[in-house]
């Protein structure tokens, strides 16, 4: 069972499923007036490969993705039924124009202004939480499950929940930044702990943000219960050495060499039980309850 589309309550256990971001991929495309690379060719070869899904962020000013590879990404993953399609952006921008229209698998709410040049922090809850509950009510309604962008912060977790998400996807560049430096011990923590949060109050847990094929292994390792991992700018630059099938067969490999080696003392609960198997009953009835696909 694919833990992307799955019911979250079914899937405590499961391997990490790769979500591949295809923005770059526009990018250049968008250089030329040529139509090459083809962002539905590109998604194409990473889900023959074994993705197990295809992530974009459309933004306003539309320097990558753009309406019409949402549209026709959206076609094309009819033909990819077990594997899921997640849109991210500013729900106060253009993003629910895009959950309404096409109603993906799976919304992620990123709290970007429209002069960043890429994502670089979570919502600040609680001072978010009203204005976010009713969008998060709406997307929920169309049968979209919602994801927060979240920094690695235990304490907002709850606040989360609060707002009626589904799961939080936590930003992850100041992990990758620690990455084999003295202080990757303690950020891993910081994360597991953020994730301990989540599932204890009855959410998934995504994560994302310059994960790449040197840090990813020691991350799942660390941190419990991840689902999904979205990457998208390491892996488009590691497909030009590479090639695209290769790279994410490369990156499905660093996520089943998490799974296979001994997970650290923070991914595993007192007694050792894996702390996905610690989500309530109540958390997976509210979960299994809502429109998780």
């Amino acid at each position: 069972m694919n833990p992307l589309v799955a019911p979250d309550a079914a899937v405590h256990r499961a391997r990490t499923a790769l979500s591949v971001n295809v923005n770059k991929v526009a990018l250049l495309r968008n250089t030329r007036a040529l139509g090459i690379p083809s962002v539905t060719d590109a998604a194409t070869i990473a889900l023959e490969a074994g993705a197990q899904g295809i992530t974009v962020h459309p933004r306003p000013d539309e320097r990558h993705i753009r309406t019409h590879d949402v549209i026709e990404l959206a076609e094309l993953m009819k033909s990819w039924p077990h594997a899921e399609y997640n849109i991210e952006g500013n729900p106060f921008h253009n993003l629910m124009d895009f959950v309404r229209r096409v109603r993906p698998h799976q919304c992620t709410f990123v709290p970007d202004s429209s002069e960043q040049a890429t994502s670089d922090h979570g919502w600040n809850l609680p001072a978010d939480l009203d204005r976010l509950r009713p969008l998060v009510a709406e997307a929920r309604a169309l049968g979209v499950r919602v994801s927060l962008f979240m920094d690695a912060n235990a304490d907002a977790m709850h606040h989360a929940a609060d707002a009626g998400a589904d799961r939080v996807e936590l930003y992850t560049e100041p992990y990758a930044a620690a990455h084999g430096t003295p202080r990757q011990a303690m950020l891993v923590e910081q994360f597991a702990r953020a994730a301990r949060a989540a599932l204890a109050a009855g959410l998934g847990v995504n994560a994302g943000h310059d994960l790449n094929r040197a840090n990813l292994t020691d991350f799942l390792r660390g941190v419990p219960a991840v689902l999904e991992v979205s990457i998208g700018h390491a892996l488009i630059a590691d497909a030009l050495e590479l090639g695209l099938a290769e790279t994410v067969r490369a990156y499905q490999r660093c996520i089943e060499r998490a799974f296979l080696s001994p997970r650290t003392p923070a991914a595993t609960a007192s007694g050792g039980s894996p702390l996905a198997d610690r989500v309530s009953t109540t958390a997976r009835a509210r979960r299994s309850s809502g429109p998780d696909q």
